[in-house]
């Protein structure tokens, strides 16, 4: 389908954060992307191994030192080879733990990467309706913010949780090396630990929800004014639209202290933990040593590790929002992944050649509505179109005129009855040929960043650069082309920006030729255009048509006058048909909207 752009579907007012009920599934999905890396992750345990053994033997090595050497006054060779192993599994911890950050990085990035990109291919292949209910912002959100949560996730989340979580696990074997009343003691503190971290938990999770809730309804906001900042600065709403957006981001900014609130709260908790840990080991070991029970080479270590104890502890809680938040970005990852297009594509497509394709429509008693239930915007319409004809299609706003299109196009299904071309039913066809089929050309052009050459082509470097310029020939963009600064190499910016509506206009006209559909649909492809513009694409239309059978929405008559049959629209049915002499003769409201000169399409249809 070869169409300049979408009309824009109604969006909700705000995004909705997806559900996250089913967070097991989620992480499952998670685990099918990170397997194939399962070489690298092993390698990361190893690294991580190995380099918290070097850091943790150290203390023991001094309290080696102390005790059975400096105590007893041992000779300088003694104590230089101490230092020795003491440097070596200092550069050995260095090592390994370089190695480790650096294979973790590899891993969690491809893992991010692949799931950015089926990400993105599975929005693609979602239907119209789907962009109806989500909106723009939400959708930036789950590629870029949320994908990017997955990635701290690996990076830091999953590094912490096996390198503290096994760090912990080796100063608790060590200190039961060292003195077991004591290590006793010090694990009565793990009841205490783990009650603070329950308490937190389920709070810790609603406060980074509404954070992210916040930030993609404030993305969505941003996105959907800036698309529409014309009609902002030309209905005067920057005030209106300010107090809204400084609405929204007053909710983020208090979303985000209430984070930080929280954060700071369960932290600082553990450091007082930590600080009055310490102070007990020193009072207890302090008079064990005064009571020769412990040596005070065992309390140096034991002071070290108690230290090194709650530094993992702090790591940990330093990243359980991260953990929240990637918990949260899963969910809403896979709540998009578990979506499937309302429009499906065939089991078992019939084959259809392109060229061979005559261009026969048929629309056989077909029903309409938009959502699962709602008032029938097509009504038992039954059409027939001839290959070749040329029909212009007029009616008020809401007489069901684009829904037609949508469904010739196969945005939507019908509910009742069929559309088929050439006798075959659309939904029987595969979507890529059906999209060479049938070229659509909208009201509001879609360039994207890039030459006009490549705009032209759509970046399919197997179209020419000759072709391209045959197509602009027949439309009359050759010379306006030319004119610009690099002519068709001339780099545009989004939406084509700097070029007037009527130029963009002729390049997504010169676009459709290049393809050359069999069905050709100008859904008020001309409303913009200034008299001279609307003359040359008129005459472009007339070539272009030429073989083709063409359905024009059309926003001005003249611009239908010529074709085989007018069809007039309203709630959803043809109200009158026939050629523009005949309805002007049969004297109805055709010949009403003739005579006041009112615009029978000036908006959705």
């Amino acid at each position: 389908m070869f169409r300049t752009t979408s009309r824009k579907p109604p969006k909700a007012s705000e995004p909705a954060s997806p559900p996250a009920e089913n967070t097991a599934a989620a992480f499952q999905g998670l685990y099918s992307y990170a397997r194939p890396h399962s070489r690298k992750f092993a390698l990361v345990l190893v690294c991580t191994l190995l380099a918290i053994s070097g850091d943790l033997l150290q203390p023991f090595l001094v309290k080696i030192a102390i005790d059975d050497h400096l105590a007893k006054g041992a000779e300088f060779g003694a104590l230089g080879l101490i230092a020795l192993v003491y440097l070596i599994l200092s550069l050995t911890s260095f090592l390994f733990s370089y190695l480790q950050d650096n294979l973790l990085q590899q891993a969690g990035q491809s893992v991010v990467a692949g799931i950015r990109k089926d990400l993105f291919r599975h929005i693609l292949r979602q239907s119209v309706a789907y962009y109806d209910r989500t909106p723009s912002g939400s959708l930036i959100t789950y590629v870029s913010s949320d994908t990017e949560s997955l990635n701290q996730f690996f990076t830091g989340v999953l590094l912490s949780l096996v390198r503290d979580g096994m760090t912990l696990l080796f100063i608790i074997v060590l200190m039961f090396q060292l003195d077991v009343t004591m290590t006793l003691y010090c694990l009565l503190l793990l009841p205490l630990i783990a009650g603070i971290a329950i308490g937190f938990r389920a709070y810790l999770r609603r406060t980074y929800q509404l954070s992210r809730t916040q930030l993609s309804r404030l993305i969505a906001f941003t996105a959907e004014n800036l698309s529409g900042m014309q009609l902002i600065q030309a209905f005067h709403q920057e005030k209106e639209q300010q107090t809204r957006f400084l609405e929204r981001n007053d909710g983020y900014y208090r979303a985000n202290l209430r984070e930080i609130r929280t954060n700071v709260l369960f932290n600082r908790s553990f450091d007082v933990l930590g600080n009055l840990s310490v102070a007990f080991v020193t009072w207890l070991g302090g008079y064990a040593v005064l009571g020769h029970s412990i040596e005070f080479g065992v309390l140096y270590a034991f002071i070290t590790y108690i230290r090194q104890f709650f530094q993992p502890i702090n790591n940990i809680t330093q990243q359980w929002n991260q953990l929240q938040s990637a918990t949260v970005s899963v969910n809403r990852i896979w709540s998009v992944f578990s979506q499937q297009p309302v429009v499906r594509d065939p089991e078992h497509p019939v084959p259809l050649v392109p060229a061979e394709v005559q261009g026969r429509i048929d629309f056989e008693r077909i029903s309409f509505h938009y959502g699962e239930e709602g008032p029938d915007v097509i009504q038992d319409l039954d059409l027939h179109i001839r290959p070749g004809e040329m029909i212009g299609i007029v009616g008020t706003t809401g007489a069901g005129k684009s829904s037609l299109i949508s469904l010739l196009c196969r945005f939507y299904d019908v509910q009742k009855g069929s559309i088929r071309i050439d006798g075959t039913d659309i939904r029987d066809i595969e979507p890529k040929t059906l999209h060479r089929l049938v070229g659509l050309v909208q009201q509001e052009p879609y360039l994207y960043s890039g030459s006009i050459l490549d705009n032209v082509r759509l970046f399919d470097p197997s179209i020419s650069a000759e072709a391209v310029q045959a197509a602009c020939r027949r439309v009359g963009a050759h010379a306006m082309i030319l004119r610009l600064k690099d002519g068709y190499e001339t780099r545009v910016s989004e939406r084509g920006s700097g070029l007037s509506a009527g130029e963009r206009q002729l390049i997504s006209f010169a676009r459709i030729l290049v393809f050359e559909p069999r069905i050709l649909i100008l859904d008020e492809a001309t409303a913009n255009l200034d008299s001279h513009t609307e003359l040359m694409i008129q005459k472009a239309l007339q070539e272009a048509a030429k073989g083709r059978t063409t359905l024009i929405i059309a926003h001005r008559l003249s611009t239908i006058t010529g074709a085989d049959r007018i069809l007039v629209m309203r709630q959803g049915r043809i109200a009158e048909e026939g050629s523009h002499r005949e309805l002007l003769e049969l004297g109805g409201h055709y010949w009403q909207l003739h005579r006041y000169g009112r615009s029978p399409a000036a908006g959705a249809g």
